[in-house]
């Protein structure tokens, strides 16, 4: 068993073995990033994978937060006085901030509330004898305390400042803090209405212009809407429970009889609900369904940007990029294999016969001259218009032409990598060697740019920002590491992303590369300057080097397991090469004889997966896409067409998917499939190549509604 408590309560909580998580605790502390942990200290963790070690670090700094907020409370205790060994054990048992919060409040510094004030007055002694219960004559005992000089005017005011000590003693309540916050959590009711006046303002959130639903129904998306309304002033929004369930529950705690006192004690009651617990519950329960929602949304946004950064890629090809536009040209870019800049030039294929001929000219010769062998349209502004225009040249050989997904394109071309990469080029000019670089490889050119521009979340502007950028940098982190990075050809953006590598680092590998040619083998990545022994460890299996002297450079094995391969090779009277080239002489091999007391199977099994695919990338093959012809606008959709589409993004109510006409449609979710779905990442993912039938077309509000139903289907038209 360990000596750490967080250990033993993780272990518990995630059903896992203490000796692991502590492993990959110890491992986290030193350093390790998550993608080298469960990629390569597997039989110290016994094989636990990204997701659990996610866990982990993430559990611990919830438990270091609470443990750093007990000791500043028991501090603040001490301090003032008020710490007993009761309190302390309280304090130290507690599970949740809520407890320890609620634990403390009746110590908290105070402001001067309408209790303090009546406790300056001398009333504290009344309201004890009252609350207490035991059938005094009321109005006899608080004609005692009238004292004009301390403002206490008559008994009725002697009465009334009892009241109000009562009403915060029991607000202060720990036990009637927790009974009314399960009340509010699992009975409210969510109610919205919209803000008089705003009604053409805020016509986007007309479905909650009178809106209620219980708290433990709403979905994370109407949530975030509901809030976005009222932050623009459009909706008011209340999370309440029924009163007179709440202050019955009270009622039902403080209240013994039906005496006097006890008739004083429940007016403290409901004095102390309506004027304190309500708002303190309510605020609590906004709080905690706004981290219920952002928890969600950052959910579907962070599985949406893995699958966006996984999407296949072209691949090493010559590229004639194109930003498409109207009146202003279409800026058209020719990259070489390595996605380097070799020529620019603007388009006008939309401004008449004489400029679309003029311009079939220029691409034709372009394709000629650069040996183009793929053509990579944005899919903004004139994309579909402009990749018609394309496929109608004729090019004399094959040449794909392919609609790229151009958002956030215009966020790098403003960006600071932008301008130091293309410092005296148009900001149109660099979205459009994006566009074809997002075809060649997107995880490449999406690391780039803010996750969040990249146009896959869910009210992402409204969750906790903080929270969204921890857990899309994880994202990104763990898809940069899964596909692992070619160190001679890699952006400072991407190497950043590398496990144990960090910006500084990251530019002094791109320096020296640029001093020195491309790196000869993973060794020589030691003479990189701030690349020491441990960034070394942590980040040379996720670098690869291909061509290089030693094969294993360009694949997976870890440089600290290159021996292990040696002394199969050896063992078999053959080279390394002979090994990856030759499944029947891997066959041979026991791996077995090679286990040790830190390499295990694990270990050995991906060993011997790479040596059978080298640096295989993990993403599926590119398989070119299409629009359907004559569909390139809103107007040309009709209800009942069955049209291609990809899709472009997932909520929690559906999917939406671009089919061509500059406005993406949705597949609610209840028409994803002739079955029930509960969740729509079950049944499509980002980039997915779908077919899908048009339901109807608001032209009015420019809305696609479309079906994934196969009893959907139509005559396609």
């Amino acid at each position: 068993m360990s000596d750490d408590p967080f250990i033993t309560e993780i272990a518990g909580e995630q059903n896992i073995p203490e000796s692991r998580v502590k492993a990959a605790a110890d491992l986290l502390e030193q350093g390790a990033s998550i993608p080298f942990i469960a990629r390569y200290r597997k039989e110290v963790t016994g094989s636990l994978d990204e997701v659990a070690v996610t866990a982990i670090r993430d559990r611990l700094h919830q438990l270091k937060e609470l443990s750093a907020r007990k000791e500043t409370v028991l501090n603040s205790l001490e301090k003032n006085g008020h710490l007993t060994d009761e309190l302390r054990d309280r304090v130290t048992a507690a599970e949740t901030l809520s407890e320890v919060e609620d634990i403390y409040l009746p110590y908290r510094p105070k402001r001067r509330t309408r209790g303090v004030k009546a406790r300056e007055k001398g009333l504290e002694p009344l309201a004890e004898a009252i609350f207490a219960q035991t059938g005094i004559d009321c109005a006899a005992s608080a004609q005692t305390y009238v004292d004009p000089e301390k403002g206490v005017e008559s008994a009725d005011e002697a009465l009334a400042g009892a009241r109000d000590i009562i009403a915060e003693m029991i607000s202060e309540n720990q036990d009637a803090r927790a009974r009314l916050r399960d009340l509010f959590l699992n009975q409210a009711v969510i109610k919205s209405s919209v803000v008089p006046g705003m009604e053409e303002k805020g016509a986007k959130f007309r479905d909650y212009f009178e809106w209620e639903e219980p708290i433990t129904s709403v979905p994370s998306h109407r949530m975030l809407a509901i809030r976005r309304g009222e932050t623009e002033d459009v909706l008011t929004l209340r999370i309440l429970p029924d009163e007179s369930k709440a202050i019955g529950i009270l009622e039902q705690m403080f209240v013994t009889g039906d005496s006097q006192d006890s008739q004083q004690v429940r007016r403290a009651v409901s004095d102390a609900y309506k004027r304190l617990l309500s708002s303190a519950m309510e605020t609590e329960a906004r709080l905690e369904t706004k981290k219920l929602a952002d928890a969600e949304a950052i959910a579907v946004f962070t599985e949406n940007l893995r699958q966006v950064l996984l999407s296949p890629p072209l691949g090493a090809r010559r590229v004639l990029g194109i930003d498409p536009g109207y009146r202003t040209g279409c800026k058209v870019v020719c990259l070489n294999r390595q996605g380097k800049l070799l020529y620019h030039d603007t388009i006008y294929p939309h401004t008449g016969k004489q400029g679309a001929e003029n311009a079939a000219e220029q691409v034709k010769s372009l394709c000629k001259d650069y040996g183009i062998e793929a053509v990579a349209v944005g899919n903004g502004t004139a994309g579909r218009e402009t990749e018609a225009f394309v496929r109608r040249i004729d090019f004399g050989r094959p040449i794909s032409v392919i609609m790229v997904n151009e958002s956030g394109a215009s966020v790098y071309s403003a960006s600071d990598t932008a301008r130091r990469e293309f410092p005296d080029l148009d900001l149109t000019v660099r979205g459009a060697v994006s566009i074809g670089r997002r075809l060649m490889d997107p995880l490449a050119e999406l690391v780039k740019i803010d996750p969040k521009s990249i146009g896959v979340g869910q009210y992402q502007h409204d969750v906790d920002q903080r929270a969204l950028k921890h857990a899309l940098d994880d994202v990104v982190t763990s898809c940069v590491n899964a596909v692992g990075v070619d160190a001679n050809r890699a952006s400072a953006e991407l190497l950043t992303y590398v496990s144990g590598l960090n910006s500084g680092i990251a530019k002094n590998i791109v320096a020296y590369r640029d001093e020195n040619g491309p790196f000869a083998g993973r060794n020589e990545l030691k003479k990189v300057p701030r690349l020491g022994p441990r960034a070394f460890e942590q980040s040379a299996g996720f670098l690869r080097i291909a061509a290089g002297k030693n094969p294993l450079d360009a694949s997976a094995v870890h440089p600290e397991s290159y021996h292990i391969v040696d002394a199969m090779a050896r063992d078999l009277g053959a080279s390394v090469k002979d090994l990856i080239r030759d499944p029947d002489l891997r066959g041979k091999i026991y791996i077995t004889r090679y286990i040790t007391d830190t390499v295990g199977v694990p270990t050995l099994e991906d060993i011997m997966a790479e040596l059978a695919k080298p640096g295989r990338d993990i993403r599926e093959k590119f398989e070119e896409f299409s629009f359907a012809e004559g569909v390139e606008k809103i107007e040309d959709l009709a209800e009942g067409m069955r049209l291609p589409g990809i899709v472009t993004n997932i909520t929690a109510f559906g999917a939406f998917v671009d089919v061509g006409v500059h406005q993406d449609g949705l597949v609610h979710i209840s028409e994803m499939a002739d079955r029930f779905v509960k969740n729509p990442a079950d049944v499509v993912s980002v980039q997915q190549k779908v077919r899908v039938t048009v339901l109807s077309v608001d032209m009015e509000r420019r809305r696609i509604s479309l079906s994934l139903k196969e009893s959907a289907n139509r005559p396609d038209r």
